[in-house]
């Protein structure tokens, strides 16, 4: 079902992007939401459906803006314990566990991270989407680690925007297989899907779909054959440290699917890789919010045995 009433628009300002100019002109709508809304066929420019977001408008053309209506959530809430490290009226911040993924998908219809969360919050559904309602920002199936929740629209919103201005720090604490030659370094190298296993993402140029990918990175404490590497990320492709970890030829330990697979005799659930601290600015009051999620006791475990080796 489509909104009864269209919002309609007169262009009277110089030409732009139809997603620029709508973004610009429609506050109330993330650029990511209109994109999503041009791509989906609700924007007509001149009477005629437009699916390019990169179109140009000038003065004059019209536009015409249907937004559907909510499609009933299906998602069941399912009371799992969470581990709160930060909560208001508008955000919540968990340190998620090894093995819980964040929103349903295909082969994890449930027992997912949002279903935890809609127990938790009622009020949720609807917020940014309805498959992944409070979703900022994801962390793999297997990542452990402090990861934020928006409780309002608006709080979604702001939070985006937050990491897309990368004034929003996410900092990771990896263990990698191999000894880095300095003590610090940045990877930037694009990434996108690979050309062959498409469950997989690589190193892949901008020309065939890669994604500009920055991670920066720095030695916390060598062990041996193996070293706790300090994440910073400065933007937040699907398995970005992943895949640049790999492509130092420095994998994360016991990462299922980019590295070789050495035991290191440690029984991890996942791979080593933890989202250790997270930086943002409240979306309503403005001050600044930093929590640091506690690693889990296989990642603690992981780090000492390593350490008493070397």
């Amino acid at each position: 079902m489509i909104n009864s009433q269209p919002i309609l628009l007169q262009v009277e300002e110089n030409s732009d992007r139809l997603d620029r100019y709508l973004s610009q002109h429609l506050p109330d709508l993330s650029r990511s939401r209109i994109q999503q809304l041009i791509e989906q066929s609700h924007i007509q420019l001149n009477g005629k459906v437009c699916t390019s977001k990169k179109t140009m408008v000038k003065v004059g053309d019209r536009i015409t803006l249907e937004i559907p209506a909510a499609e009933p959530l299906k998602l069941q809430p399912e009371d799992v314990p969470l581990d709160i490290l930060y909560e208001d009226d508008f955000l919540l911040i968990l340190n998620k566990p090894a093995g819980l993924v964040v929103h349903p998908a295909p082969g994890h219809p449930d027992g997912t991270l949002v279903n935890a969360i809609l127990a938790h919050c009622p009020n949720l559904p609807g917020i940014g989407g309805v498959q992944r309602p409070g979703i900022v920002h994801r962390l793999d199936k297997d990542t452990t680690g402090a990861i934020a929740i928006a409780k309002t629209e608006i709080a979604h919103q702001h939070l985006q925007m937050q990491l897309k201005a990368k004034t929003a720090r996410r900092e990771y604490l990896g263990v990698v297989y191999g000894a880095p030659k300095t003590e610090s370094g940045t990877v930037n190298v694009p990434i996108g899907r690979h050309p062959v296993d498409r469950k997989k993402m690589a190193v892949v140029s901008t020309e065939q779909g890669g994604r500009l990918a920055v991670t920066h990175w720095k030695v916390k404490e060598r062990l041996g054959n193996y070293t706790l590497l300090h994440f910073q990320l400065e933007t937040g492709r699907t398995h970005q440290i992943r895949v640049h970890s790999a492509y130092m030829n420095h994998p994360i330990v016991n990462d299922p699917v980019y590295s070789s697979g050495r035991s290191v005799g440690v029984n991890l659930p996942g791979q080593a890789l933890h989202a250790w601290q997270l930086s943002l600015q409240h979306p309503v009051f403005g001050n600044w919010i930093e929590v640091t999620a506690t690693p889990p006791v296989e990642f603690t475990t992981l780090v000492n045995v390593l350490r008493q080796r070397a």
